[in-house]
């Protein structure tokens, strides 16, 4: 029996088909290794968002030929569509699989072992509008499981080369969305995360058929066995009053919702070419918190785009505090070759994207606590996930539907039989900065 390791760069997107190339193995024979075993074959799924992605994916492809000279090595993924050129000529990879062609890995590799002359397996993705069938039955994650249902992008912001690496908007078929979903829930899964490249275009290629994202959500909303729903990260612009109420008459849906934002000064925005301004995406917000009562919003944020002032920051800022997001994940931008930003005059120093990061990060810190503060007091009911010690004690900790966590008192009972149960009761003061205390009912 041949051993295979994986090892997965990236987004949820990235994570979902690593899960899905392990599984395909699996169901070959193959024996999945941990990546710092020794294997036979070592699949490095890339990634290449940025420069310093690039270089990750490298260093992780000549780690695995390191560690076993005489294995199989298998460049997969976004960077294997932006560097095909470089990787033919990297004596550290064996086997190149662009996206799209990810669920052929079982057949390229008997190919390979039964002494066939292949070297790649790459889509030029720029007039595809295949999407890959990969599917999954399980994840490592018994709790929560994230189901991709699109996949590349229309966007083209000017720093992302996604569209690059990804191709265009290719939505996977509803039926087919749902039969992963019955299967995960007669696993025991019981709450789905849907996600995607650019998550709020499922559909535009079957709008002759009257399907779009709000109605793949009603449809896995009516599956048995699943309480709870979450998105990946959705553009503002999806955010409409019919929407919004449409959603809040679903019971499933976690009010906990990831709006990209990356700059809070329209003239970054312009720059990024990103299809709002500051008050559109606040407006959004609003529509939110008037159909559902204090939900989660929280958001993505680049500091030190070309040409960032200090008073554009300071906008910025002012923006952000002004909505008050849950959490906020803070990037200093980073430079990407073959993106249009990259060519961009007046690029910023990084000691500067530094302190405008630090800042950033401090003002999270104070909406976070702020946020989860709202909730003392207030009844809840948790999924349970693992067990966490806390000054000698142990608690077993979940989260809401609002993805605040909180914990309660194991007082003597098996974490084990508590694990993806649901619990409610009042939540109490803090036990640490991020974790609410749970007094069950």
């Amino acid at each position: 029996m041949r051993k295979a390791a994986l090892h997965n760069l990236g987004c949820k997107v990235n994570a979902y088909e690593t899960e899905a190339m392990e599984q395909l193995l699996e169901a070959a024979g193959y024996e999945i290794v941990s990546f710092e075993e020794k294997a036979d074959v070592y699949v490095i799924n890339t990634c290449s968002v940025t420069n310093v992605a690039d270089k990750k994916s490298r260093q992780m492809l000549h780690r695995a030929k390191a560690k076993n000279p005489d294995a199989l090595v298998v460049a997969a993924g976004c960077y294997v569509q932006a560097a095909a050129d470089k990787l033919r000529e990297d004596a550290a990879v064996d086997l190149i699989i662009g996206n799209n062609r990810k669920a052929d890995l079982v057949p390229l590799l008997e190919a390979w072992f039964a002494g066939k002359e292949i070297r790649e397996s790459i889509t030029d993705l720029a007039g595809s509008n295949e999407y890959e069938k990969l599917h999954i039955n399980k994840q490592a994650e018994h709790t929560r499981a994230f189901i991709k249902v699109q996949d590349g992008c229309n966007q083209f912001c000017s720093y992302c080369i996604i569209p690059y690496t990804r191709g265009r908007v290719r939505s996977r078929r509803p039926e087919d969305v749902e039969e992963e979903v019955k299967i995960l829930a007669e696993e025991g899964y019981k709450e789905i995360v849907l996600t995607g490249i650019h998550l709020t275009s499922y559909g535009i290629d079957f709008k002759d058929e009257g399907i779009d994202f709000l109605t793949l959500i009603k449809r896995l909303h009516e599956i048995d066995g699943i309480e709870r729903i979450r998105f990946g990260s959705l553009e503002p612009r999806v955010i409409t009053e019919e929407f919004a109420s449409e959603l809040s008459r679903l019971p499933k849906i976690c009010p906990h919702f990831h709006l990209s934002l990356q700059s809070g000064c329209d003239d970054t925005l312009k720059r990024m070419n990103r299809h709002y301004t500051c008050e559109e995406y606040a407006d959004r917000c609003e529509i939110l918190r008037k159909h559902f009562r204090n939900p989660a919003i929280t958001t993505d944020v680049i500091v030190g785009f070309p040409a960032e002032t200090d008073a554009d920051f300071e906008t910025t800022r002012r923006f952000l505090e002004k909505v008050h997001f849950y959490e906020m994940h803070v990037f200093p931008y980073s430079r990407r070759a073959g993106t249009r930003a990259d060519r961009m005059p007046d690029q910023v120093p990084e000691p500067v994207k530094k302190e405008r990061s630090a800042v950033l990060l401090k003002l999270e810190k104070k909406m976070s606590g702020e946020y989860r503060s709202s909730f003392v007091g207030t009844g809840q009911e948790i999924l349970l996930e693992e067990p966490v010690t806390i000054n000698d004690e142990v608690y077993m900790t979940g989260y809401t539907k609002e993805y605040v966590k909180a914990a309660i008192r194991l007082d003597g009972r098996d974490p084990k039989t508590l694990k993806n149960t649901f619990v409610s009761g009042i939540l109490g003061d803090f036990l640490t900065e991020e974790i609410l205390l749970l007094k069950e009912k």
